[in-house]
């Protein structure tokens, strides 16, 4: 079978080297924390580094699951969790010049709470540390557990993000059988329901077969269960290992699916072929709407 060519909308143009992205590498490889920048093989860590944005993913390198498009590492019984990760990880964010952090984690089933205590255990000691700074955590589904997702909520990050990652259709063929589009929504709306105040973000990705009315579906049935904040990227292969890409989705789609969402009522869209989950999370526009509900002033330029 002959692969499709990246086009060229999906080539990278930022900057390979720079001081900011000499920093982040260091804080990284001194931090014994994983990011998903490298684990996930995310195509804009370069630019994102560059930019002095990385994102931690919690518990280790290794998931319990085992999701057809993503690179990370899996194992039914990966190691036991760093007691020191919550300390690694605000030493770690000393060395930035940051205001708004984003955490993310690898699934893990093989806990009792799914990990949900030592996340919040992370949560709280960046806020012990860094007061001011914003916290957007993106968790796994807990497998529904109502009281994990209610640990997540009770150490008040300011956004927390649970990905339906494509359209219902595909679900079965692209994440671990474990996961379920219904659970995801389920996820979501409970933490609306434990505490509506904290901001809800989700994300999807395209080029997997799904139709545009599909997505449309998608959109509307975040935003059904409260969804403020949406990503939506291009699937990119990370390795031949893993799905194929069915479609490259041309700019001007990305462009109606943004259209379409903020006329469904979400407060922010990132739609765009290399947007990711975790691409940017801490935008100008975000943080400001959040520290203005806050009644904060934004040290952001």
């Amino acid at each position: 079978m002959k692969h499709q060519q990246v086009p060229e909308w999906l080539r990278f143009r930022g900057h390979t080297f720079s001081r900011t992205l000499s920093v982040v590498n260091s804080t990284v490889r001194k931090s014994n924390i994983a990011t998903v920048c490298q684990e996930a093989r995310c195509p804009n860590r370069t630019e994102c580094w560059s930019g002095g944005t990385a994102t931690f993913m919690l518990m280790g390198d290794t998931c319990t699951r085992g999701c057809k498009f993503c690179a990370v590492k899996t194992s039914d019984n990966p190691s036991p969790l760093n007691p020191n990760e919550p300390e690694n990880l605000t030493k770690a964010l000393f060395d930035w010049n940051l205001s708004y952090v984003v955490l993310t984690s690898v699934d893990r089933d093989d806990l009792p709470d799914g990990g949900a205590s030592h996340l919040a255990e992370c949560i709280n000691a960046v806020k012990r540390s860094h007061p001011d700074m914003l916290i957007e955590i993106l968790i796994p589904d807990f497998q529904g557990d109502e009281k994990a997702i209610q640990t997540i909520v009770k150490s008040k990050p300011a956004v927390i993000a649970h990905n339906v990652e494509t359209v219902e259709r595909l679900q079965r063929k692209v994440r671990d059988r474990r996961a379920s589009y219904s659970q995801s929504l389920k996820v979501l709306k409970t933490v609306k329901n434990i505490d509506e105040e904290i901001f809800t973000k989700s994300s999807i990705m395209v080029g997997l077969s799904e139709t545009f009315e599909e997505v449309v579906q998608t959109m509307q049935d975040l935003r059904n269960v409260g969804v403020d904040f949406l990503t939506i990227g291009q699937y990119m292969r990370p390795t031949f290992r893993h799905m194929s890409v069915k479609e490259y989705v041309h700019p001007s789609v990305f462009e109606e699916y943004e259209r379409i969402g903020l006329e469904l009522g979400f407060r922010y869209v990132a739609s765009g072929p290399l947007v990711r989950s975790s691409y940017r999370a801490g935008e100008f526009f975000v943080e400001n709407l959040i520290r203005e509900k806050r009644g904060q002033n934004s040290d952001t330029p």
